[in-house]
């Protein structure tokens, strides 16, 4: 299978900012060993302003542009040295991909990005794909056509032609009602079409870490099973349970893809 995972700020990083360094070793380890075992991942992952946070040690999310773009650029470097030394361990490559809405709304800078990353494919890479946020404000002002790296999972997803998408969450997925107000809220396991019901249960942004919410979830599960591409919202915190996700177990909510449904 071709999976595409997306990880984000708030899974990656502690409450401080700084790298939750167990998680990310297990997230690494257990995508290399999908790997082995004859998968081909993409991981895309958030964080690179979040852990610009930490490494600066500026104690809390910024709130001017430059300090968060200065932030990103702090991050990004931290975020791809994490990857590449941990999946290093486990003899695999890893390739830095940045983009912007430009380069997915120009048709050739489109076209040269899907090039690019199916020949990293081929050639055994696991490519890092993140928002550009030193270049573009998109993501940080939340008003791009990507504007937040769920969108930017769903993408890349359909670009490559995965056979899953996986968006690791701080939620266990979709739920009938607010988990966190409502405790008598249901977890749905498997939603089979994306219905005025369905969207009328998405909440607003997640933590104060990130910037997506159930809602760029749930526009990320229409984008790709529209194209035939279940999807999957999992809780990140243990990272082992994709192996159950990608033999197609029940974990979290599963989005069938409209061949499936």
């Amino acid at each position: 299978m071709r999976v595409v995972v997306k990880v984000g700020t708030s899974t990656l990083a502690h409450k401080t900012g700084c790298l939750n360094i167990r998680l990310v070793e297990t997230l690494c380890k257990t995508l290399a060993d999908l790997q082995n075992a004859g998968h081909q991942i993409v991981l895309v992952s958030s964080g690179a302003i979040g852990m610009g946070v930490g490494k600066l040690q500026l104690g809390a999310r910024p709130s001017d542009m430059a300090t968060k773009q200065a932030a990103a650029a702090v991050g990004q470097c931290e975020l791809m040295y994490t990857y590449d030394k941990l999946f290093t361990e486990y003899n695999h490559t890893v390739a830095q991909v940045l983009l912007t809405a430009a380069d997915i709304e120009d048709k050739m800078r489109r076209h040269n990005v899907e090039t690019t990353l199916q020949r990293l494919l081929q050639l055994g890479a696991i490519p890092v794909i993140n928002e550009n946020d030193t270049v573009s404000t998109a993501e940080i002002a939340e008003v791009s056509t990507l504007g937040d790296n769920d969108t930017l999972a769903s993408i890349v997803a359909v670009s490559v032609e995965a056979d899953l998408l996986v968006l690791l969450s701080d939620i266990e997925g979709l739920y009938t009602a607010d988990p966190h107000k409502d405790p008598n809220a249901v977890l749905i396991r498997e939603v089979t079409a994306i219905t005025p019901d369905i969207e009328a249960l998405a909440g607003g942004a997640g933590s104060g870490q990130g910037t997506g919410g159930m809602v760029t979830k749930l526009r990320a599960a229409r984008r790709v099973t529209q194209q035939g591409i279940p999807m999957v919202i999992a809780n990140g915190a243990d990272p082992l349970c994709l192996y159950d996700i990608v033999e197609g177990k029940p974990v979290g909510t599963r989005f069938l893809g409209n061949a499936q449904a």
